[in-house]
């Protein structure tokens, strides 16, 4: 609640500035949530917050899905430049190969259009899928105009959902965290699980690989 208090108050004092700021920072991989950012920011669209209409709707849209669109670029551009740099120093304790880098990057060609677009407007992976994109080598274009249209889907409705709650945001800020709590388990479960069987197979291979060594000699 504090952090959702922080926001709020970010937001309110500093107008679109501070939604320029949000937007850009939370598409970029930083745990602010964009439900409270734009939802709010839908709120002060109408009157019954402050007294008076502090924004309107369509520069709130405009913004938000410009803002995530130069966050996600920013992180997409550092998966790109620096993710075969990363394994090539830290591959082993990060669990990761370039084999499994090459995996990825096919795997983006199939699904990359479809995982970019819906990951635009699910919590949690929002914000993290621009770097797996990025070190996929994910074509720039396709993934700026997939990521631009989920980002809009996903302002609007939040900018929307805020406007039409009003005054009575903050309950339905609280629904609203309520309903995709279940999305975030899923999510974290799935994380969990597929950290778990990682490091399985990483041991796997290292167990291994002594003696193939030992085997050749």
């Amino acid at each position: 609640m504090g952090k959702n208090g922080s926001v709020q108050s970010f937001v309110q004092n500093y107008g679109y500035f501070a939604l320029i700021i949000l937007s850009i920072v939370e598409s970029a991989m930083a745990p602010i949530p964009s439900e409270v950012t734009f939802g709010f920011a839908g709120a002060l669209c109408t009157a019954a917050v402050t007294g008076h209409a502090q924004f309107s709707v369509l520069n709130v849209i405009i913004i938000g899905t410009l803002g995530s669109l130069v966050g996600s670029v920013i992180a997409y551009e550092l998966g790109r430049s620096l993710g075969r740099t990363i394994v090539d120093r830290w591959g082993k304790w990060i669990l990761l190969t370039h084999k499994d880098l090459d995996a990825a990057e096919r795997w983006f060609d199939k699904y990359g259009s479809i995982s970019v677009l819906i990951g635009r407007v699910l919590p949690v992976v929002r914000s993290a899928i621009s770097v797996p994109a990025g070190i996929a080598e994910m074509k720039r274009g396709r993934f700026a105009v997939l990521t631009l249209i989920g980002s809009f889907v996903w302002v609007s409705l939040l900018t929307l959902l805020g406007k039409a709650a009003g005054a009575n945001w903050d309950r339905v800020s609280r629904d609203f965290h309520y309903a995709q709590t279940p999305t975030i388990v899923a999510i974290v479960i799935l994380l969990a699980w597929g950290l778990v069987v990682r490091v399985r197979t990483v041991r796997r291979h290292l167990g291994s690989a002594p003696a193939r060594g030992r085997h050749r000699r």
